[in-house]
């Protein structure tokens, strides 16, 4: 395997995953893609917005790279800001933010070679030192973990899964099926219990 396909095939598992958040949000209103579907708060939302700043992050002063028309709420102080939208913060304005960011993340990742050294500032003193690889394979898994995340939320919203329009990925079944599923592992799981 070159260089070049193993950064080809980095970007193709960062590409699917950015397609698979943004589709997340497809078809749902304003109110679901905004609800907080855990204590924590996890909404479709706010895991879009987060990956504009990790991409800006991680693929502009890592390397060296001034980000331009930074978001004002990436300079807020407050905490959490980044993990979900004001009412204020339309949907297309931040899939439109995150389009941007995919060309300019997109950009350094051509620009640079795998091996080609960056700096993260607010890693552990003894691991701020990287390449271009080691950040790749850092946001793709940070992405592919908020996708499943968006996976299990947009689940609970509506019943919808899957990686994209039209493959689901799911074993097949119509709805019974899947009910006597869910009740065969309830039954495992209370047997298990009292074991």
């Amino acid at each position: 395997m070159t260089t070049n396909s193993e950064k080809e095939d980095l970007r193709r598992y960062l590409q699917a995953a950015r397609d698979v958040l943004v589709w997340k949000l497809d078809g749902l209103s304003e109110y679901d893609i905004r609800r907080p579907m855990t204590r924590t708060g996890t909404n479709l939302l706010g895991l879009v917005k987060h990956m504009i700043g990790v991409e800006l992050g991680y693929f502009g002063p890592t390397f060296g790279r001034r980000v331009p028309d930074l978001p004002a709420w990436l300079r807020s102080e407050e905490l959490n800001v980044d993990m979900w939208a004001r009412a204020d913060e339309s949907r297309a304005d931040i899939v439109g933010t995150y389009r941007r960011t995919w060309a300019f993340a997109d950009a350094t990742i051509e620009e640079h070679d795998l091996d080609a050294p960056g700096f993260v500032k607010h890693w552990p003193e003894n691991r701020r030192d990287v390449t271009l690889h080691r950040i790749l394979v850092h946001v793709v898994t940070e992405i592919h973990r908020h996708a499943g995340h968006a996976d299990i939320v947009r689940e609970l919203i509506d019943g919808a899964a899957g990686m994209k329009a039209g493959d689901d990925n799911l074993a097949p079944g119509d709805q019974a099926w899947w009910a006597e599923y869910n009740d065969r592992l309830e039954t495992a799981a209370r047997e298990a219990d009292h074991a």
